[in-house]
């Protein structure tokens, strides 16, 4: 019986020879050129920018009819789908959770299930609080985006939105009747809810910009909301102008952070870097609007996490320290430099802090393998030995009382809730049953590459046991590189199994200009020297390739969001290397960042377009920009959801267009359009499991001969 790979394969050259697949319809040429210090940049396909123009919605449909013609074709996609639903469908998966008042919250989305709902855990019985999927339509479907429980258990505020949007809806619930109150809050996609320590009220922050546009995470504000009030006349806490003796930059927005026992406010100012700007102020007088705030680090201070015990104040401080250290000061008076450090730089990158009753809980990585410090009251450190080598998603701790839950997970090992006592013992809580999916096939290695100025870059691989190294292995190979985030820490396969059972080597690529060796490694992959970032994900694909794994005929690479860039460059800067390209909501045209609603507040990332220095490390990300006419492109599937708030559609319609007219290899450019999604963070899991199956049939169809 043939693999379904060579079924793919076959069906799409056949079709092709037969002429049974239409061309994809041609995209409106209206070049405009722009002048960027000197130098000249046509545009042709401005005009997509304009999700009101007439053709846009008409270029989209047939586009995505095009792709669902070439994808649908490939009579395996239905066996890839069958696996990958019942891979996703078999696990029961945890996103999040709290402890408070003695009851144990959390997301959770339960085995079959479409999408992800909210319990609460007590007497050892749970129940459900929200569930989104009730308020599902044939045509629409809600998530829920965010939620936080108040100090004493007894209140819950979440977030709602529609079709993958994050445009979310605020509420609050009583937990103990379930019964929802009155309030409705809109514009809170980030609204970072901290709840007051009496739990009467909380602060919260709330977009001002229209939705769709330039203007739409600009100038935010933060907000105060007492339980059973109006939220039409919520006080403005802190805004941009509000105060003159705390000024900032439109793209930065304003939260107010509270913990039980304190009787301190923090504000923090925050932007796409993981760097904030904190100040202080007695509680009393926030709530009274006559806050002095205190300033306790700036954005050169590089502190990118706070916690509050009474009047200690301790700050996860990056300056001097790429690695981070913990320094603790008096948050009555908070001079930084006169702070104390308690937990000195080590070989690991420290990532947050979190306080429970027995001490402070510190998430830390090594290399991109997660580990557990507790800094206990005596001022002694120590480590938690982990189940296993993983990702820790989160630890959540409840001040008042001992121990830490956290979230953790392998490559071959499921995500579930397990427990740190105060002793360090870790337990599996049994929240998350365990999922009947047979992993004893499979193996995962860790290599390292060499990058092109000598950089050993670390890459995790998992594929079936037994593979010959002989140069035929289908390869998917991921990067994302951006923001300082280590993206592809060890989480469970899950559905990649689907595509690792057909011979595919699954690889995940730690390129720099993310987080997984600290601060230095973000910057080495950052403004003007991101180009580290795709070369090194080519110094990964060669150095498999020197090794047996697979060769450029059988290689696909993928990215997602700002990931595009690590894909699209390697694309257009290696198009030999490659089979096929996957890139998912990913973000091609930096250079028009300022026509969409998540673009001025990248400046930081990325640069900004009115500086030259900004201009050239902008035009040297866009793959747009640097595709050429008559280059023999690998074959390329771009997919975009219609409701993206952090990736324009233009991104990808674009980036699809200028590669159907320029290639000239003659294999497919797919432009997959989901038009009640958007960037991916509120997809169902059956949304979810198409897109996977339409992503592994196309590889399969490009790598396995």
């Amino acid at each position: 019986m043939p693999t379904i790979a060579r079924v793919l394969h076959g069906a799409v050259l056949t079709l092709a020879a037969a002429g049974a697949l239409a061309a994809p319809p041609v995209a409106r040429v209206e070049p405009v050129t722009d002048t960027y210090f000197g130098e000249q940049v046509v545009d042709r396909y401005r005009w997509m920018e304009n999700d009101k123009d007439p053709d846009w919605l008409p270029f989209l449909k047939g586009q995505n009819a095009h792709a669902r013609a070439v994808l649908d074709a490939l009579p395996g996609r239905a066996g890839l789908l069958a696996r990958i639903r019942q891979l996703s469908g078999d696990i029961v998966a945890p996103a999040e959770v709290q402890r408070a008042g003695g009851r144990t919250f959390y997301q959770q989305r339960p085995a079959g299930s479409n999408n992800y709902q909210l319990f609460v855990l007590e007497d050892g019985k749970s129940r459900v609080l929200v569930d989104p999927t009730a308020l599902d339509t044939a045509t629409s479907h809600v998530s829920l985006d965010w939620w936080r429980a108040s100090p004493d258990g007894s209140k819950l505020v979440y977030g709602l939105s529609q079709d993958g949007s994050e445009n979310a809806v605020l509420q609050v619930m009583d937990v103990t009747s379930g019964a929802a109150l009155p309030e409705r809050i809109p514009d809170t996609q980030d609204a970072a809810p901290r709840w007051l320590p009496d739990s009467s009220g909380f602060f919260y922050n709330q977009l001002t910009g229209k939705v769709d546009t330039p203007e739409r995470f600009l100038d935010s504000r933060a907000r105060f909301h007492r339980l059973g009030t109006d939220p039409r006349k919520d006080p403005v806490v802190m805004a941009r102008g509000h105060d003159r003796t705390v000024r900032f930059d439109r793209i930065q927005a304003p939260y107010v952070i509270t913990v039980p026992r304190s009787r301190h406010a923090l504000l923090m100012l925050a932007d796409v870097r993981s760097e904030r700007r904190f100040f202080v102020a007695p509680l009393e007088d926030v709530l009274k609007g006559k806050a002095r705030w205190t300033p306790v680090a700036d954005f050169a201070d590089e502190v990118t996490d706070v916690d509050l015990d009474g009047d200690d104040l301790y700050l996860l401080a990056n300056r001097g320290h790429p690695r981070g250290r913990v320094l603790k000061v008096r948050a009555s008076t908070p001079a930084i430099a006169r702070a104390r450090e308690v937990v000195p730089e080590s070989q690991f990158v420290l990532q947050g802090l979190t306080r429970a009753r027995d001490g402070l809980y510190v998430r830390a990585m090594d290399g991109g393998i997660s580990r557990v410090r507790r800094l206990g009251h005596d001022g002694r450190l120590s480590d938690v030995a982990l189940p296993f080598d993983g990702t820790v998603d989160q630890l959540a701790t409840d001040p008042d009382a001992p121990g830490a839950l956290m979230l953790l997970s392998g490559w071959l090992s499921p995500k579930r809730i397990w427990s740190i006592d105060a002793g360090g013992k870790v337990e599996d809580t049994g929240i998350t049953p365990r999922a009947a999916i047979d992993v004893a096939p499979y193996t995962t290695e860790r290599r390292f590459a060499t990058a092109r100025d000598g950089t050993k870059i670390p890459y995790d691989l998992i594929y079936k046991k037994g593979l010959r190294k002989d140069g035929t292995n289908p390869a998917f190979i991921s990067a994302y590189g951006s923001y300082g985030e280590a993206a592809y820490t060890p989480e469970f396969a899950g559905r990649l199994l689907a595509l690792i059972d057909q011979g595919a080597v699954v690889g995940f690529a730690a390129v720099r200009g993310g987080g997984e060796y600290g601060r230095d490694w973000h910057r080495a992959g950052q403004l003007a020297n991101k180009p580290n970032t795709w070369r090194d994900l080519i110094a990964v694909c060669e150095d498999l390739d020197a090794n047996g794994y697979t060769a450029p005929a059988h290689t696909a690479i993928g990215g997602r969001s700002a990931g595009g860039i690590a894909v699209g460059r390697a694309l257009t800067e290696r198009p030999d290397l490659f089979a096929a390209v996957v890139s998912g909501v990913g973000w091609h045209n930096p250079l028009r960042y300022v026509a969409e609603q998540n673009g001025y507040g990248e400046e930081p990332e990325w640069g900004a377009i009115n500086d030259p220095a900004g201009y050239r490390a902008l035009k040297s990300i866009d793959s747009y920009h640097a595709v050429k006419d008559g280059t023999a492109y690998p074959a390329v599937l771009l997919t975009t959801g219609v409701t993206d708030p952090r990736v324009a559609p233009f991104h990808p319609a674009k980036m699809a267009a200028r590669l159907q007219a320029a290639t000239g290899s003659g294999k497919p450019v797919l432009l997959r359009v989901d038009f009640d999604a958007g960037h991916g963070m509120g997809s169902t899991r059956a949304q979810q499991d198409e897109e996977a199956a339409d992503t592994y049939a196309f590889i399969l169809a490009q790598t396995k001969r």
